[in-house]
């Protein structure tokens, strides 16, 4: 089990020193959300400074994926705007295109992206539409660089669910390429199945992982202890399913108090993990 730590948890600290003390607390990969306090990608000297996160990076021994769930990189008055549902969708599809550029610089093992949230006065039809079209779009620019793309449900989002993400892998074609996101939290607050089980029912398209406590029908990142989860079996169904990519804590609202997050988190999934192996030792006797 490889545990890294969301760099939009440490949204308070310039990127190298992020980095280093991520390295420094034991993790062994980062999730790195381009932001533009965390190498912005519409910035100057963009090859510059995505080669020296990447010497970084390996100077660290760090694995990396992208994220891109920036809240104002694209739109300074609308979160998460523009999405690729919205009239304006060009941004993100080419934000995403430059994610991939990037992660393939990097060396990344996924780049994550999510649909968002279908604006009011758009049409259910189109918004799919919308989403279909541009997942191709990044998808073909994916292929192109050769890195995998892994689609994130997210509640309260077009594709929000286990299911819906499914639903839009078939609608594209069920293509190679394109994986999941799964975050742990988001399935306790939102699938209808127990964590473990979701963990299962994805094992042959998980690319990437995001983890954080949380509760039914709330969707707030909790640090680990605070929400409902069983920690335990959820990394014994990551091991039964054959996952070797990055596990890495999601816990953006945190930056305030990022290194004590940070290490009380890894202290955590170790000896949840411990327990894990002790669980399986068990049952398997």
């Amino acid at each position: 089990m490889r545990f890294g730590y969301g760099t939009n948890g440490f949204a308070n600290h310039r990127l190298p020193d992020a980095l280093d003390v991520i390295a420094g607390l034991g993790y062994e990969g980062v999730a790195l959300t381009l932001d533009h306090c965390h190498l912005d990608p519409y910035a100057d000297g963009l090859g510059r400074r995505v080669a020296e996160v990447a010497d970084r990076l390996r100077d660290l021994d760090l694995a990396v994926v992208v994220e891109t769930g920036a809240r104002y990189l694209l739109d300074p008055r609308r979160k998460h705007a523009p999405t690729l549902l919205d009239d304006d969708r060009e941004r993100r599809v080419d934000f995403l295109c430059r994610a991939v550029a990037i992660g393939a610089d990097l060396g990344a093992e996924a780049v994550s992206f999510w649909s968002g949230v279908r604006p009011a006065r758009l049409g259910p039809a189109t918004a799919w539409n919308r989403l279909v079209d541009g997942c191709e779009r990044v998808l073909d620019a994916a292929r192109r660089a050769g890195v995998p793309l892994g689609f994130e449900p997210e509640p309260g989002m077009l594709v929000e669910t286990i299911a819906g993400w499914r639903t839009l892998h078939k609608a594209l074609g069920s293509p190679e390429g394109f994986g999941i996101t799964l975050d742990i939290g988001h399935c306790r607050c939102n699938e209808p199945d127990p964590v473990p089980h979701c963990v299962a029912a994805v094992a042959g398209h998980l690319v990437n992982v995001q983890i954080d406590d949380m509760r039914r029908g709330v969707h707030e990142h909790l640090e680990f202890g605070e929400g409902e989860i069983d920690f335990p079996p959820v990394l014994r169904a990551l091991t039964a399913a054959g996952y070797r990519g990055l596990v890495a804590v999601e816990l953006p609202r945190h930056c305030h108090a990022a290194p004590d997050v940070a290490a009380r988190s890894v202290e955590f999934l170790r000896r949840a993990e411990h327990a894990s192996r002790r669980q399986g030792e068990g049952g398997a006797g």
